[in-house]
């Protein structure tokens, strides 16, 4: 079996590495996964999109490159990036989950107005889906929109939404159809989140710091027309968005990163005077991990195929949220037992590794795991929709 890509793919590798060595310096050290990019980061995009190494399929007239997809392109910068352990571009929830909705389902004049400023990080985004009371059964949301005269009238509450004290726009989940099934009756509007009647508060979670926020509407006014899809259509849309959530958090690109730097913790750190590597156990689940990596890369390759031929993956797709998740969770894990006694520093601590980033990414990830669908829930997707195995029986309600 011949695994070689060809003289044309590895003619455009030498690319991809020509322009990291003539440009890695103008990479910034970090871009994040959310919240407002630096000029630095947003100059990396610039220079990124013009190069067709990032936003590369996306039409020009919407602000990206333009380029036909090709699988073998795409694996080929993500393998380049990651060799040369330089940022591939900026990855947040306008980027990659706002951005292919609206090129799936958007008016034309939504795509030419928000995309463009949405690749180059000047509009933050945040998502306003999950409520106190509907989280794992979105659907049952509450908060409403009334149509009044030309504008819709906003009341209710969100949380765990990410990103909502910096972002510029929301993109929504209200309900505007009361009188209709729980899932027909909803709507998917987007806003800017300095509307009157915004309220953002902070949530504080385990790792010491307020990732997310609960939202509070009262009277926001947004103009009719700022509605992705058809009234009542808003469930339709939300899964496209979902669906491209869990893919960003599923990236093999980010994931491949991550592992290389938990080598080099476990080449570096010693226990009992043994580099963590040397150690048997520990390099046990290092490869274990890695083995687990191969497979999601591959499964991410599997993917990329059905997009270009516009198949459904099936159940291909919806492992990737609950593998990428709980991969990561275990690769914080083992970085920390990997540095001994020093695993379990945090905030401030003189001996600190890496700037606390496993500790924090331990206990970020742990959420993660829950947030977004939890894995029980994510489980019984795979099994009733993609291995097509029967739902769990619903207890008999009293008096039955």
């Amino acid at each position: 079996m011949d695994l070689a890509y060809g003289p044309k793919y590895e003619a455009f590798r030498k690319e991809v590495s020509d322009f990291l060595a003539k440009y890695r310096d103008k990479a910034p050290k970090g871009l994040g996964a959310a919240g407002r990019p630096s000029k630095e980061a947003c100059a990396w995009q610039q220079l990124l999109i013009e190069h067709g190494y990032a936003a590369r399929t996306i039409p020009k007239e919407y602000g990206g490159y333009g380029a036909e997809p090709d699988i073998l392109v795409s694996r080929i910068i993500a393998e380049e990036f990651s060799a040369a352990r330089v940022p591939a571009g900026l990855q947040n929830q306008g980027i990659s989950m706002l951005v292919p909705t609206l090129l799936e389902l958007g008016t034309e004049e939504q795509k030419r107005k928000w995309i463009a400023p949405t690749l180059r990080g000047e509009v933050v985004w945040c998502q306003g889906y999950s409520e106190p009371g509907s989280g794992s059964d979105l659907a049952s949301l509450q908060t409403k929109a009334v149509l009044d005269g030309d504008e819709w009238v906003i009341n209710g509450q969100k949380i765990w939404t990410s990103t909502a004290h910096e972002a510029d726009m929301i993109f929504c989940l209200v309900r505007t159809e009361p009188d209709k099934p729980k899932h027909e009756g909803i709507s998917y509007l987007i806003f800017s989140m300095t509307t009157p009647g915004i309220e953002v508060r902070p949530l504080k979670t385990m790792t010491g710091h307020a990732e997310f926020n609960e939202t509070f509407f009262t009277d926001v006014r947004v103009p009719k027309d700022q509605i992705v899809g058809q009234r009542g259509q808003g469930w339709f849309v939300a899964n496209a968005t979902l669906k491209h959530e869990r893919g960003m958090l599923g990236d093999p690109s980010a994931m491949e990163d991550r592992f290389q730097a938990l080598v080099d913790v476990m080449e570096s750190e010693t226990l009992d005077g043994q580099r963590a590597v040397d150690n048997p156990i520990l390099r046990d689940r290092l490869i274990r991990l890695q083995a687990e990596l191969a497979a999601m890369k591959f499964n991410g390759l599997r993917l990329l195929t059905c997009a270009s031929k516009g198949e459904d993956p099936g159940v291909a797709r919806l492992i990737v949220k609950l593998q990428s998740c709980e991969l990561s969770h275990q690769m914080s894990a083992l970085a920390i037992d990997a540095m001994g006694e020093m695993g379990i520093l945090y905030d401030d601590s003189p001996y600190l590794r890496s700037h606390g980033s496993w500790q924090w990414g331990y206990m970020f990830q742990l959420g993660l795991i829950i947030g977004g669908g939890t894995a029980q829930i994510q489980k019984n997707i795979i099994s009733e929709r993609g291995l097509g195995m029967p739902r769990e029986p619903k207890l008999a309600k009293a008096g039955n």
